[in-house]
């Protein structure tokens, strides 16, 4: 059905949970604003920063261009190993590269740090591309990152690939480039959110994942 797989990174490859909020507490207390709890926090993972600190903090524009400076400045040097790849996603990843198919990286993080955080975990091998976001907020939103992600790889079939990730975001961008999509239970989106964005297939696991890849 397949032959090649786009994967979301934070929430769907490695759980950011830590270093990600502890970067939203560091940029918050520059403004002095005491910073949310832990549900509100996870939904800061997946969509564009600039969005969640306007959405979930009330900080105008400007502001919340200038909280994503400040969430870089403790992302860059601690926050960005903060972090873990899900149980069974080597695994996941070893059998898809084996089985002959191509497997991208398509994150709304900044490309940068989703290269670093990939090759701290020693996933590199396992893809052709990393794609991100850019640091100019020039290519922040999830479609415009799997178009990218797209062109790099010079995928012409896109009935053969597949988006897979864990917030609306991924879902909605996978159908907007004409993709089919996985929606992940084990990240930070629900079944609702996911469903209701129009995911092809829920997984409750990475083994569910390649079960539906794989037919």
């Amino acid at each position: 059905m397949f032959d090649t797989v786009l994967f979301d990174l934070d929430g769907t490859l490695t759980d950011p949970f830590e270093g990600i909020s502890n970067s939203i507490i560091y940029a918050l207390k520059k403004f002095g604003i005491t910073a949310p709890d832990k549900p509100l926090l996870k939904k800061f993972i997946g969509p564009p920063l600039t969005e969640s600190f306007s959405k979930y903090c009330g900080l105008s524009c400007s502001d919340a261009l200038r909280a994503v400076e400040y969430y870089r400045e403790y992302f860059a040097e601690t926050g960005i190993f903060e972090n873990k790849p899900y149980t069974g996603v080597q695994e996941l990843l070893s059998e898809l590269k084996k089985s002959g198919f191509t497997v991208v990286v398509a994150t709304s993080k900044p490309e940068q740090f989703a290269k670093t955080i990939v090759q701290h975990f020693g996933l590199e091998q396992y893809f052709k591309e990393i794609c991100g976001a850019t640091m100019d907020q020039s290519r922040t939103q999830k479609a415009d990152v799997i178009a990218y992600a797209l062109k790099k790889c010079e995928i012409k079939d896109k009935k053969r690939a597949v988006m897979v990730g864990d917030r609306e975001h991924d879902i909605i961008g996978a159908k907007i480039n004409g993709l089919s999509s996985i929606g992940v239970l084990y990240g930070y989106g629900s079944k609702e959110e996911l469903l209701e964005a129009g995911a092809n297939y829920i997984a409750n696991s990475p083994v569910d994942i390649l079960h539906y890849i794989l037919g």
